[in-house]
């Protein structure tokens, strides 16, 4: 069974996990916060940068530098592993420290399973 990209793209909803990368390779672990019937609008996990994704193409911007991007997976992670995406984006967003921001062993493993999965599961 093929299902196409656009397809896909408009299954998303508020607080799903998806992945893109920049033409320069970069890999962005994106948290869905926002969706209209065009656009998909999420945040990056890692970094608190905004995204914003046609959601026929899956091509968008990064930033307020306008980094070209594209939506290369969005399969379903594992919960254990969604969940601890959440809590590095939530360590990440309220930071007050450094120290705040340190990973844990299991986001940091959490992060090391991303790195294949994304890969092994492209639309």
């Amino acid at each position: 069974m093929s299902i196409t990209r656009r397809t896909l793209l408009h299954r998303l909803v508020v607080g799903d996990i998806f992945h893109a990368a920049t033409p320069n390779g970069a890999s962005l672990i994106c948290l869905v916060t926002r969706l209209t019937k065009i656009q998909v609008e999420a945040r990056v996990v890692t970094t608190q940068k905004t995204v914003r994704i046609d959601r026929n193409t899956g091509l968008g911007r990064l930033g307020t530098e306008a980094v070209a991007c594209a939506v290369d997976s969005v399969a379903p992670l594992p919960v254990a592993i969604h969940n601890e995406m959440l809590g590095i984006d939530r360590k990440f967003r309220l930071a007050q420290s450094d120290e705040d921001a340190k990973l844990t062993s299991s986001q940091r493993d959490a992060l090391i399973f991303i790195y294949s999965f994304y890969s092994e599961r492209p639309i």
